[in-house]
């Protein structure tokens, strides 16, 4: 107990900073997989080529090496920086959006597939109902296929969503103050690795289990009946 109350502070910020990667990289993940899982049932070939082409590669790199190419390669090498330097932050927002960008391109093929396997539960029916009233293909899979498919992969949508809560510790490899980075600076300054381990344990129990339970909730109150 007196391990976590000297921490306290530290571990507030750390969590929250864990928060808001989570929640930042699973919007950019649900916009890019969104797009992405429309591409893989497009009419256009080159389009489903695309598609597959990027979840086959970002679904089979590790999220590791996703995110050192983001600092390494997109940052030092090829001087991309998404903050400005010279403010007193700069350092450390840069190192904040390049984690929520390389999380989001990875998280993004995973909802990708989620949302692919619910368009596939939609009657095809539907679709050509669709086109029959004069809609365009975006028209179509926008208003007709999509919500139906989301309706379907409510509960996938959540398992992929703690996924990424948890692979937000990776983060700590490009240096973000995460709570990754904490644990390591008090199991080096305690002797208490199993009590350090069970407070982080715990953290992440308390941020993943509420978002299990309520996906599931949410699935059950919007499954179809077939």
């Amino acid at each position: 107990m007196d391990i976590f109350l000297d921490y306290a502070p530290e571990l507030l910020d750390a969590f929250w900073m864990t928060i808001k990667l989570a929640v930042l990289s699973a919007i950019g993940a649900l916009v890019l997989g969104t797009i992405l899982a429309a591409m893989r049932v497009s009419p256009v070939p080159v389009a489903r080529w695309v598609g597959a082409t990027y979840v086959t590669i970002f679904r089979n790199t590790p999220l590791t090496l996703i995110l050192l190419f983001c600092s390494f390669g997109l940052f030092q090498t090829l001087g991309v920086a998404l903050a400005d330097q010279q403010s007193p932050t700069g350092q450390a927002d840069n190192n904040f959006r390049l984690a929520v960008l390389g999380l989001s391109v990875y998280t993004a093929a995973f909802v990708c597939e989620s949302l692919r396997s619910g368009i596939n539960t939609v009657h095809v029916g539907q679709a050509e109902a669709g086109r029959s009233l004069g809609l365009t293909f975006s028209q179509n899979i926008r208003y007709v296929v999509l919500p139906q498919a989301f309706r379907a992969v409510v509960a996938p949508l959540g398992s992929v969503l703690i996924a990424l809560t948890k692979n937000t510790t990776v983060a700590a490899a490009i240096g973000v103050l995460e709570a990754a980075i904490l644990m390591r600076t008090m199991i080096e300054n305690e002797a208490a690795i199993f009590v350090v381990g069970g407070i982080f344990a715990l953290g992440f129990v308390i941020l993943t289990f509420p978002t299990g339970l309520f996906f599931g909730w949410l699935s059950n109150r919007l499954a179809v009946a077939r």
